[in-house]
């Protein structure tokens, strides 16, 4: 069967798209508004700004890849569609950081989970950090409409069967467990999501608002790096960028520079807060790259009886929120279960052990069952979550402590998701733990979990969740931007990607970004045309 590229006829339609790798000599660039970012938030503000007949000019550090490129091969995947490689870490290597970089960002390669903002993080947000206007009611149009527009539904098919023996353990421990909501349409249920995929099903903002955006005439900078804002009396002046060069690792092209009314950034909780630091943005307060959150994640593989060939169909399509009710929001950390694709790059360097060990392991991934707790960061008293720098090459690194909290509950995690496992039918349970071999029942798990040492490096801990570090807030003392994204001391900049929220969200976060940047997106529009912003398509 052929598959539709909308890239395909990208020439043709007269899309305006220059790969900057290839740049001779430096370029300048005006537009009513440019945007760092392609992902989530770029790709939903573009789209409603180009509507709303502006002018928009969007910058991507990473390559255009399309679904012609997509060979679901984690060897090409990886390097080409993510940021270092797939294996950016913190700074003292204890968590591993999933982040896309490429045309579409993360929503190109995410696994389409889509959850709406839980009622009590947005009530959270509104009691700590002014963010009134943020309710569940005021929302609900915002996410109804991106709903709409991205195809966002409860997966109706089956689940595969690394889905399937997590309800099957929750349910006989009376554990309620629900349907993910994905962004596709007319999925074939391979399971290669977070490869690109490869048939254009996933509804990424690579085929759907980056396209509609072109159509209107906004223009594309690929493999081109902001490198820093030029700002001069509480107002950016311009963005420079340098272009990447042909390997797509640094950034010693051609200078490009953008001169624009308006300047958002949507490079992501990580590139956001780096762009603002390498500008040396005001931040009388010192938040700035502070509060930033991970839903930091641990894991337990099971052997099964059966095979659960867990690389094959929608990768998460079962979740339970059982752990994150039973706590208060700011008490004891609560966490989210999922399972994860199990494709084996990716199970062979978060598995523990080497050599021999290890290989054993790897020889039964065919049978290998994977849980995530997902933990809801930012809540507790004692959880003031990470904190983004710069390298000397001016690269993002986040520094992120895990504390007594964090730890806590990873050893509650690990209980759960053991007993679960087990009552699934699991022959054995592994939490991903250097000094653990496994266990072969639950009395014997519930002991030797009591007594492991969960430390940093130890405890396998992972990541494809960053939010914070441009957090919102109503009041200039504690937020970088105010709940609409407009920042606090630049009057011409906003940020409309996940840096803002000042906690974690508590569910996977692509559809919180949607719906909070088509929301403020929308109001800029307004602001920017003296006119009522179209709604998304």
């Amino acid at each position: 069967m052929s598959i539709r590229d909308p890239w395909d006829d990208a020439r043709a339609a007269g899309w305006q798209v220059a790969d900057c790798a290839q740049f001779g000599a430096a370029r300048r660039y005006e537009a009513d508004v440019a945007i760092v970012g392609t992902g989530a938030g770029g790709g939903v503000s573009a789209e409603i700004l180009a509507r709303a007949g502006l002018e928009v000019i969007l910058v991507e550090e990473g390559p255009l890849a399309t679904s012609r490129r997509f060979t679901m091969e984690e060897a090409r995947a990886y390097p080409e569609l993510y940021q270092e490689s797939a294996a950016r870490k913190t700074r003292d290597k204890a968590i591993n950081i999933l982040q896309g970089r490429c045309v579409g960002g993360s929503t190109t390669v995410n696994w389409t989970s889509s959850f709406r903002t839980p009622p009590a993080t947005l009530e959270f947000w509104r009691r700590s950090f002014g963010a009134g206007e943020l309710t569940d009611e005021a929302l609900a149009p915002w996410f109804a409409a991106v709903e709409r527009r991205l195809s966002i539904r409860p997966w109706d098919l089956a689940p595969n069967a690394n889905n399937a023996a997590f309800a099957r353990g929750a349910s006989a421990l009376g554990i309620p467990v629900a349907v993910i909501s994905r962004n596709v349409e007319g999925c074939w249920n391979l399971g290669y999501c977070g490869m690109g995929c490869p048939t254009n099903a996933k509804r990424s903002m690579l085929v759907t608002t980056l396209p509609a955006a072109l159509a209107r005439g906004a223009r594309l900078l690929t493999r081109l790096r902001a490198q820093r804002l030029a700002i001069r009396g509480g107002w950016v002046r311009s963005l420079e960028c340098r272009a990447m060069d042909a390997g797509g690792i640094q950034a010693g092209g051609a200078a490009v520079t953008i001169v624009a009314r308006h300047y958002v950034l949507a490079a992501g909780a990580l590139g956001s807060p780096a762009l603002l630091l390498r500008s040396r943005a005001p931040d009388p307060n010192g938040v700035l790259g502070r509060r930033t959150f991970l839903h930091p994640t641990v894991i337990a593989a099971a052997k099964m009886p059966e095979r659960v060939a867990g690389w094959a169909g929608a990768p998460q399509t079962v979740y339970s929120d059982h752990f994150l009710e039973e706590n208060p929001i700011d008490g004891a950390l609560g966490f989210k279960l999922e399972v994860p694709p199990l494709h084996p790059v990716l199970v062979s360097t978060t598995l523990q052990g080497m050599g021999g060990a290890h290989a054993a392991l790897m020889g039964d991934l065919p049978h290998t069952h994977v849980l995530l707790a997902l933990m809801r960061d930012g809540f507790h008293p004692q959880d003031a979550g990470g904190t983004v720098g710069l390298r000397e090459d001016g690269s993002p690194q986040l520094d992120y402590p895990l504390h007594a909290p964090f730890w806590e509950a990873a050893r509650r995690a690990f209980l759960a998701m053991a007993r679960i496992q087990f009552a699934a039918g699991a022959l054995r349970v592994l939490p991903v733990h250097e000094h653990c071999g496994g266990y072969a029942n639950w009395e014997e798990a519930r002991s030797g979990i009591g007594s492991l040492a969960l430390e940093p490096l130890l405890t396998r801990v992972v990541s494809a969740h960053v939010m914070g570090g441009c957090g919102l807030s109503g009041d200039a003392g504690q937020g970088v931007v105010r709940p609409d994204g407009r920042h606090h001391q630049l009057a011409n900049c906003s940020v409309f990607d996940g840096s803002v929220f000042p906690t974690s969200v508590g569910a996977n976060p692509q559809l919180s970004i949607y719906a909070l940047a088509a929301r403020n997106a929308s109001a800029l529009a307004e602001s920017l045309s003296g006119r009522a912003a179209p709604a998304l398509a």
